[in-house]
């Protein structure tokens, strides 16, 4: 998938192995108060399945559109991107099971943020997760990512006391109903 972020296109791609240190990293300056995910968590992620994936801006000679259906021109602009293409500027991960899917983490460098990667990551968890409920946790302090969900389709359906740690903030449980494909 890729999309307009300020005029420098973005791209989500499949987290690979070579993210996750980088990842990891994102995940500390993030999420310093809150026991951010460790390298090996990351790891097992990827080891069960999950649908994880990491957003790089990309130069404008390499963001052109995908010119074929069988999105070979996609591939090969991910392996243009690759283990030397940069850091990542986001993640997402999705877990999917038989009755409904969990979005388990999401994360947008600073520099950019408010500049649709953070819609990006999660638009393609959703598609991932097709017709299934979605569910996910969110500090109730989080304005900007709540307002992001709620645009996506997502309503409050619970408050997790002391759910992060170990900070002790609160989290709002949000869900995007059965059938909520975009």
């Amino acid at each position: 998938m890729t999309a307009a972020v300020q005029s420098r296109p973005v791209t989500v791609v499949p987290m690979r192995w070579w993210d996750i240190e980088p990842v990891a990293d994102l995940e500390r300056i993030l999420f310093p108060g809150d026991s951010p995910w460790t390298a090996a968590m990351f790891w097992s992620e990827l080891a069960a399945g999950h649908h994880y994936v990491v957003c790089r801006e990309r130069s404008r000679s390499a963001a052109g559109p995908s010119s074929r259906s069988d999105g070979s021109d996609e591939r090969s602009a991910e392996r243009a991107i690759g283990h030397s293409g940069g850091r990542p500027v986001g993640y997402a991960g999705l877990a999917v099971g038989p009755d409904d899917a969990s979005v388990q983490t999401i994360g947008v460098a600073p520099e950019a943020q408010r500049r649709g990667v953070g819609r990006a990551l999660l638009r393609d968890l959703l598609r991932a997760a097709g017709p299934l409920p979605v569910l996910l946790e969110v500090r109730c302090d989080n304005a900007p990512a709540i307002a992001l969900y709620e645009s996506e389709g997502f309503v409050r359906v619970g408050v997790r006391r002391r759910y992060y740690q170990p900070s002790g903030a609160d989290a709002y449980t949000m869900a995007r109903p059965a059938g909520g494909v975009r």
